[in-house]
């Protein structure tokens, strides 16, 4: 009889294997086979019951083997993987029962590995026996979805233990490198994502969207599910704009599945940054369509997002989430301005479009609109609502952000020489999520406010300046608006109303 095999679609199939595969070629009818899993790593397979027995293969943790018999200590196994037979200690192997009697006890016990960090293979193989052993009527209800849940909780782990791979000792590695191929056996896969010179290992989801689809997960279930199914850092980039503005509206479609009632305030606040995240970059991907409304509407909900989530009891990790969510909805809060795309009234400013898709930004005389004071082009996109003018009128401040995340301050300023813009981007680094704006004009129109913050190249920026604006450099610098009392007395009111950096 051939023995085949497909793939693991309901994560039982490598039990399930052992039980419909025939063992022998001979007339007489086999007895069923036990089924066992492995519970250590680098178990030997040996040739004989015996540890002076030449070692013929090693197994891994969550391998699932046949028992056809004991010898002593030694257990005679087949492995169907390797198609081959040996014996195996008893102490390394663990019997799984699969009958409807034996599920309260294998869901006891996959509840208890699921939570223990490095036996990710030996989780998923007690997950297969839970949905193998669990009867028709169970299945698509509470205890499905716990079981789903629990295979979703160790791929996404073994994904984050892959990713922190390519520093551990080589040993190591050939422990995760095993790990990942059983995974991949109960039917488990990951999407290797370049990120910078770092490559995220992400659990491509499977169980997380059947999770999603049983109607008796809990809130906080789907909350994990659609977290992990949206992350950012599993995105692969470069991706044209309208195929990453539609990756970014399925995203928030996810985000929309979930349900807020009975959910802790944490995970509330969880898919809160996630959900501004989200919206701000579809306010930016709209603004650079020319949507007005619904980038407006998109910056809306990404502000009132963040300012409602509950932000004391999240960990470390979210912390750094939510920063730079902040961080990427300030970058956009002028889109959701009714106005945005307006240059204020009184203001010498003029944006037209180029042939080559650039914007460009002239300064003219106010009684002579064809005598053109200063010029400056850009491809990304100008937040004209944001003019400002100084008292003493010799400088303008202006919002541009040049890509998503990213917004720069442009300062066109009057020298003696004429006008000239100059341009303040988050920090001097190679552009990651930030913002650089204006905060507020210290009278006498030499000097100026502004805010600035940002996280790339691995560094995290967040300054207050009092800025010349002869060359933009900083005459006084602190970490927070209320250490510098030129902010305490010349701090734009619409800047500490609006912005998000003074929190």
């Amino acid at each position: 009889m051939t023995c085949t095999t497909s793939r693991l679609v309901a994560f039982a199939l490598a039990v399930a294997l052992a039980f419909t595969c025939a063992v022998s070629m001979a007339a007489a009818p086999a007895p069923i086979p036990a089924v066992a899993v492995i519970t250590r790593d680098m178990a030997p397979l040996r040739a004989a019951p015996a540890a002076s027995a030449a070692r013929s293969s090693v197994l891994w943790r969550g391998e699932l083997l046949e028992v056809r018999g004991f010898r002593g200590e030694y257990a005679q196994v087949w492995d169907h993987h390797r198609e081959r037979g040996g014996f195996v200690l008893r102490e390394q192997l663990h019997p799984l029962q699969t009958a409807a009697a034996d599920v309260p006890g294998l869901q006891a016990l996959l509840a208890f590995v699921s939570q223990q960090p490095g036996d990710e293979t030996l989780g998923l193989a007690l997950a297969a026996a839970v949905m193998q052993a669990l009867p028709a009527q169970e299945l698509h209800g509470p205890a499905e979805a716990a079981v789903l849940d629990a295979i979703a909780r160790q791929a996404d782990r073994l994904g984050e233990r892959a990713t922190r791979g390519a520093g551990e000792r080589s040993r190591d590695q050939t422990t995760l490198t095993a790990h990942l191929d059983i995974a991949a056996r109960h039917g488990v896969r990951f999407l290797s994502v370049a990120a910078g010179d770092a490559v995220v290992h992400c659990y491509e989801g499977d169980a997380h969207r059947r999770l999603l689809a049983n109607r008796h997960a809990s809130p906080e279930q789907r909350a994990r599910a659609v977290l992990s199914l949206t992350r950012p850092d599993c995105v692969a980039e470069p991706l044209r704009p309208a195929e990453r503005e539609a990756l970014d509206q399925q995203r928030d479609d996810l985000l929309a599945q979930v349900p807020t009632d009975g959910l802790a305030p944490h995970w509330s606040a969880r898919l809160q940054i996630r959900q501004a995240e989200v919206l701000s970059r579809l306010a930016f991907a709209a603004a650079r369509r020319s949507d007005t409304l619904a980038a407006s509407a998109a910056a809306r909900l990404a502000m009132d997002a963040l300012t409602s989530a509950a932000t004391d009891d999240l960990s470390e990790a979210d912390r750094r989430e939510y920063r730079e969510a902040v961080l990427r909805t300030n970058a956009v809060r002028w889109a959701a301005t009714p106005s945005a795309a307006t240059v204020p009234p009184g203001l010498p400013l003029a944006l037209e479009t180029q042939a080559d898709g650039q914007t460009c930004v002239w300064l003219h005389e106010e009684k002579n609109a064809q005598k053109v004071l200063a010029k400056r082009c850009t491809w990304g996109q100008v937040w004209t609502a944001s003019a400002q003018r100084n008292r003493e009128r010799n400088a303008i401040a202006l919002a541009v952000q040049p890509i998503d995340g990213w917004r720069e301050l442009w300062v066109f300023r009057q020298t003696r020489q004429g006008w000239e813009v100059l341009v303040q981007p988050p920090a001097a680094l190679l552009p990651g999520v930030g913002f650089a704006e204006f905060a507020g004009w210290v009278p006498g129109g030499k000097s100026m406010l502004i805010a600035r913050e940002a996280v790339a190249e691995g560094r995290t920026i967040r300054r207050f300046e009092v800025v010349s604006l002869d060359t933009l450099t900083p005459d006084r610098i602190a970490f927070a608006p209320d250490a510098l009392g030129a902010f305490n007395r010349w701090a734009d009111a619409g800047w500490k109303r609006m912005s998000l950096a003074p929190r």
